[in-house]
């Protein structure tokens, strides 16, 4: 990947996913309830949708881009479409502990619709790779929207194992061990073609923090964090063929507005972090929870050229950063990694799941555009030899 470091200039970025046209959502609904649709429109659709995120994102000022993760339904279910082994399930899925701790708050957002509407796969059978022509179909259009855009870097998400593994229920292994092996194999060559096809590989691991007060709500901190570090040993195995280079990991605490007092912390985690073969690390560090835990990385050591890509934008709220924030922020983090050493990027993603999202689609620009202004504001306070903020 290109880093900051290549041309004395913050580089930007984003998490992935971008809010979807209504025609687009109407669409991954109607796939996702197993129902007729009709290809050649459905492949139109999605791509004057990725060729307009990709334009709006380059005029925005992005450096690497995304397709918006236009044709997935959320950031793991889609799966379901690429892997046997997966049916659709109406099951009850469990909220995050710290919104039951607040159970008039959670009643509000049951009450206001905030919760997306799609079905939870559950494993049923044995997983294998089912159909690479989704896979094949976004390569192709964000290529070809990078193309028309001008664009000349871009990254495409996937999901981590324990992702999967964690957040869909296994009901046909005999161990969680076993279907998390089986769902990194099934992943594994989604991994290696994105590489190959010269994008960035993102892979996405909220089950590194989100899985906390989720998954592993009832389990100690420590219990916690031994399941995650066996998570990272099948995540590296799975990127065995995929140079470090090529791979930069996301891991957030859930893309939601809500009181986040059942976190666990950065500092509990980072270490299991950089014990992932991925050159960059993007994380939450824009939100009231976590922008304070940007002095967890003064005691890391990052000298083996890691890039640290920061949350500069908090993606839960339609306040639009003024871009002095957001070069403060960045400068914070220059003074910790050297600007060789970050880029600057969004907390996580403005549309996690379609149909779904707490920004408006037009403000989620606005946001990048002055996420590209801070990093400009930045850079030439940093190759002007400004004192960095501390």
């Amino acid at each position: 990947m290109t880093t900051s470091t290549d041309n004395g200039r913050v580089r930007t970025t984003h998490v992935g996913s971008l809010p979807r046209p209504q025609e687009v959502v109407d669409m991954l609904l109607a796939e996702d309830r197993d129902e007729l649709v009709d290809r050649v429109e459905y492949d139109a659709v999605m791509c004057e949708a990725v060729r307009d995120a990709v334009q709006r994102q380059v005029d925005a000022g992005i450096d690497v881009v995304s397709d918006g993760e236009m044709s997935k339904i959320s950031y793991a279910t889609y799966i379901r479409h690429r892997l046997t082994g997966f049916e659709p399930a109406e099951l009850p899925r469990a909220a995050p502990s710290d919104l039951d701790a607040f159970p008039s708050f959670k009643a509000r957002l049951a009450r206001d619709g905030g919760t997306p509407a799609y079905l939870r796969p559950v494993c049923r059978s044995p997983i294998a790779v089912k159909d690479t022509a989704p896979l094949l179909a976004d390569l192709d259009r964000l290529t070809a929207a990078m193309r028309a855009a001008g664009a000349t870097d871009a990254f495409m998400n996937a999901p981590s194992p324990a992702t999967i593994a964690i957040f869909q229920p296994n009901e046909h292994y005999a161990s969680q061990d076993a279907y998390l092996e089986a769902v990194a194999e099934g992943m594994r060559p989604e991994y290696e073609a994105i590489a190959a096809a010269g994008l960035t590989l993102q892979v996405d691991c909220p089950d590194l923090a989100l899985g906390r007060h989720t998954s592993y709500r009832n389990a100690s901190e420590d219990e916690f964090v031994a399941h995650a570090r066996r998570h990272v040993e099948v995540l590296n195995h799975a990127l065995r063929n995929v140079p470090p280079s090529a791979v930069r990991i996301h891991v957030c605490w859930g893309n939601y507005e809500g009181p986040h007092t059942h976190d666990v912390s950065l500092r509990r985690v980072v270490e299991l972090l950089l014990e992932i073969n991925a050159q960059a690390v993007l994380f939450e560090a824009a939100n009231p929870r976590h922008a304070h835990e940007w002095v967890v990385w003064k005691d890391i050591d990052l000298s083996d050229g890691r890039v640290l890509i920061p949350g500069c934008l908090d993606t839960t709220t339609n306040f639009v950063e003024h871009p002095e924030l957001v070069a403060e922020r960045i400068e914070r983090f220059a003074g910790v990694a050297g600007r060789g050493g970050i880029m600057a990027g969004t907390d996580c993603g403005f549309g996690t799941f379609a149909g779904y999202g707490a920004v408006d689609p037009d403000i989620c620009y606005a946001k990048l555009a002055a996420l590209a202004e801070g990093a400009a504001l930045a850079t030439a306070r940093l190759a002007a030899g400004a004192d960095l903020v501390s």
